[in-house]
């Protein structure tokens, strides 16, 4: 009786994705500024390999495109073609305005070494992005981050309407034929040299606090 017990088992759970590969996660973004918004989020579980960004280094033109424009598709394209990565996703729909929190969660095959990296723009900002690259998603119970805000580089940070995207500027997104630093870095900030007022949009880091909990 027991032998058949455990035949059953076994058989529910080679039949069931869920069950024999797939671990679910919770994840928790609080916007912390007082006059920044975050665009949709990218967020992706993967293996070792797969990079989001190296700071010091140039962003690639799928994190230019989120970090000028709040444009996942590219991301979630190359994560998705990835044989490292579980999954890759757009996962929210909307802005996340100064002080609230969204909720979502990802999923990952079973085993102990798999990341989480996810991305989104500041808004209105040129290239501003808060990011988690390779956070080691728990065995059990959560873990908690505090993040900052990079310069993807990409672009110059003239704070002019006309190149910065979103409901406060209402300008183009991924800006062609202009350079930024050329490397990714700890963003400067708001100073008010174009048309953006450092009173209300400037920042200090952290800019989100981020928590991934374990949910089965």
């Amino acid at each position: 009786m027991r032998k058949a017990i455990y035949t059953a088992l076994a058989t529910l759970a080679f039949s069931n994705p869920v069950l024999a590969m797939d671990r679910e996660y919770e994840v928790t973004i609080t916007n912390l500024t007082r006059g920044q918004s975050f665009t949709p989020v990218f967020a992706a579980t993967h293996r070792p390999g797969p990079h989001l960004f190296e700071v010091g280094a140039k962003a690639s033109d799928d994190l230019a495109a989120l970090a000028e424009g709040g444009d996942t598709a590219p991301l979630v394209a190359t994560f998705g073609a990835d044989p490292a990565v579980s999954e890759a996703k757009t996962a929210t729909n909307s802005l996340l305005g100064p002080g609230q929190t969204v909720k979502f969660t990802v999923m990952a095959k079973r085993g102990n070494n798999y990341l989480l990296s996810l991305a989104a723009m500041l808004i209105p900002t040129n290239d501003a992005f808060v990011a988690v690259k390779e956070l080691r998603l728990p065995s059990s119970g959560e873990t908690m981050v505090m993040v900052p805000a990079y310069d993807a580089g990409s672009e110059p940070n003239d704070e002019l309407c006309a190149n910065i995207p979103g409901p406060v500027c209402g300008g183009v997104g991924l800006s062609t034929g202009v350079d930024g630093e050329g490397f990714v870095h700890i963003h400067a900030g708001i100073h008010g040299s174009g048309e953006l007022i450092a009173a209300d949009y400037d920042w200090r880091n952290p800019v989100a606090k981020i928590t991934v909990k374990r949910m089965r």
